[in-house]
C-alpha cells in the first residue's frame, strides 16, 4: 500500500493542485527544460503522482485550482517549492514573479505583504538555504 492511500482523496488532490502550481511556474516561459524536468519528477514521486497523473497535469496544469493549506508551515513548504522551481530557472523573470505572486496569493499570503514574502523567498533561494532555514527566516520576517 502506498503512503498517499492512508489520506482522503482531498489529501491527494490538494498534492496535485500543488504540483500543478509548480508545473504553471516551470511553464511560465513556454516550455520546461531540464533541470526544471527533474525538479518535476522529484516533486511528482515525492507527492507519490503517477507518470499517467503528472504528464496529465503537465498538459493542463490549469484544470487544478491553488488550494491553500491551513497550517502556516505547510504554507511555507509549498512556496519554498515554488521559490524553488523559479530558481531553477537561474532568471526569475517579471513573468515568473507574477506567477509566484499570484501563487503565494492562493497559498494563503496576504497581498499587502505578498511581493515583500516573494523576494525574500528568492533572496534566501540564491543564498542556498535548506526548507528548516527558509521557514525560520520568512517566520522571523512577520514578526
Amino acid at each position: 500500500m502506498a503512503f498517499s492511500d492512508l489520506y482522503s482523496p482531498g489529501f491527494r488532490d490538494r498534492n496535485r493542485a500543488h504540483f500543478a502550481a509548480i508545473v504553471r511556474v516551470a511553464l511560465s516561459d513556454g516550455f520546461i527544460n531540464d533541470e526544471e524536468r527533474s525538479f518535476i519528477d522529484r516533486l511528482a514521486h515525492r507527492l507519490e503522482i503517477s507518470d499517467e497523473k503528472k504528464e496529465e497535469i503537465i498538459e493542463n496544469p490549469a484544470l487544478y485550482d491553488i488550494n491553500p493549506p491551513v497550517l502556516y508551515e505547510t504554507r511555507l513548504e509549498r512556496l519554498y517549492d515554488i521559490a524553488r522551481m523559479v530558481y531553477v530557472d537561474h532568471i526569475a523573470d517579471e513573468e515568473e514573479m507574477k506567477i509566484m505572486i499570484r501563487l503565494a496569493i492562493g497559498l494563503g499570503f496576504t497581498p499587502g505583504n505578498v511581493e515583500f514574502i516573494v523576494k525574500k523567498a528568492m533572496y534566501l533561494l540564491n543564498l542556498g538555504v535548506d526548507l528548516d532555514t527558509f521557514k525560520e527566516e520568512i517566520k522571523h520576517m512577520n514578526r
